[in-house]
């Protein structure tokens, strides 16, 4: 098969991430696999194969007739068996290409999130139904993400399955932290400082666990909008000395394996492949129950689960998993994620869906 992967731009985050390792391995499956960035981006994205890069100018989303036309001609050049759209405006730069310029090929959408948390205005919702009509297949990263989608499009249930992320087989290197290295608990975070990720919550948290385990030290991995506030935060709370900002690196899984924990207090996830990355490297994980982290956290058995907003329990949680012989923990999450979250293995599971599509 030939199979388009849209994407919104190069940049190396959650949803390009994936749709690149899972090229790469639809590529050794036999398959001709085409990555196609909708906008403009800086980085290198880490594809084998053949890459496209449409930049088209993102403040022209709703009106580029242009970008649907170019899109149509690759289409009709390459003659693809599958469409698969990686979350954003992919969806709908590929379902109008086909309403304008009458193309015949399967749209699959990938739903990597929790919709009904960002789809509030109702002409929002109405654009969303007309283009969840269009698509053959939604694959969503987890059986909560499903529901959430289902609940606010019940006409998307019939072609919703679930096909989680998933983790390559990383090789990690030592490296050296950038602050705090005579601590004895080194704690990481990463993730894009956006309110989704919960910065704030995170120094709240981090400020308790330090009245109890003082020589501690907070990594922070990544950037966005919110960072220079965060910054401001952490000197506000007077911890700015026990916390460290990296910025973007391209290889956290090295950092996730040195520390001791790694946490994820955010409000709204999908299904974080940070959690996937910890477990595989032997890292004990701390989140709060949102989205799909149920899924990959079982309480007290492969990590430790925490309500929603409720920082005095996260503390404690932190303090258990820094503090507590947590082998058994450890081994359970590790072998969770060789066994049900191998690239190798998913990259068939979507091989499947794709079959299925294209002979209908």
């Amino acid at each position: 098969m030939t199979i388009f992967q849209f994407i919104q731009k190069p940049q190396l985050r959650g949803a390009e991430m994936f749709a690149c390792q899972l090229s790469d391995h639809l590529e050794k499956l036999g398959h001709k696999v085409i990555l196609i960035a909708l906008f403009p981006g800086n980085e290198t994205l880490p594809f084998k194969g053949e890459i496209v890069l449409l930049n088209r100018p993102i403040s022209k989303r709703w009106t580029d007739y242009d970008g649907w036309k170019e899109i149509a001609e690759l289409i009709k050049q390459h003659q693809p068996d599958i469409i698969q759209c990686n979350a954003g405006d992919t969806l709908k730069y590929a379902v109008l290409s086909k309403l304008l310029f009458k193309w015949n090929q399967p749209i699959i959408a990938r739903n990597a999130s929790m919709v009904s948390l960002y789809i509030k205005n109702p002409i929002i919702k109405w654009i969303n139904k007309q283009l969840y009509k269009r698509v053959t297949s939604i694959i969503s990263v987890s059986e909560h993400s499903k529901k959430d989608l289902n609940t606010l499009f019940p006409e998307t249930t019939s072609k919703s399955i679930v096909i989680p992320v998933g983790i390559e087989n990383i090789a990690f290197q030592e490296v050296a932290w950038k602050g705090g290295e005579n601590a004895r608990f080194h704690i990481i975070h990463v993730g894009g400082f956006t309110f989704e990720k919960n910065h704030e919550g995170l120094l709240r948290i981090f400020k308790q666990f330090l009245e109890k385990q003082p020589e501690s030290h907070l990594h922070l991995l990544g950037d966005g909008p919110k960072r220079i506030e965060i910054e401001l935060l952490s000197k506000t709370l007077g911890i700015a000395e026990k916390v460290s900002f990296y910025g973007f690196v391209s290889n956290p899984t090295d950092y996730i394996h040195k520390a001791n924990a790694l946490v994820l207090p955010s409000i709204i996830e999908g299904l974080p492949g940070v959690l996937l990355e910890a477990m595989y490297v032997k890292t004990i994980t701390i989140a709060y129950d949102v989205g799909g982290i149920s899924e990959i956290i079982s309480n007290n058995t492969t990590g430790f689960l925490v309500p929603k907003n409720d920082e005095e329990a996260f503390v404690a949680s932190m303090l258990k998993a820094v503090e507590s012989d947590n082998k058994n923990l450890i081994t359970n999450a590790n072998q969770q994620v060789l066994q049900k979250f191998s690239n190798d293995y998913l990259a068939k599971a979507f091989e499947k869906v794709y079959f299925s599509q294209k002979s209908t």
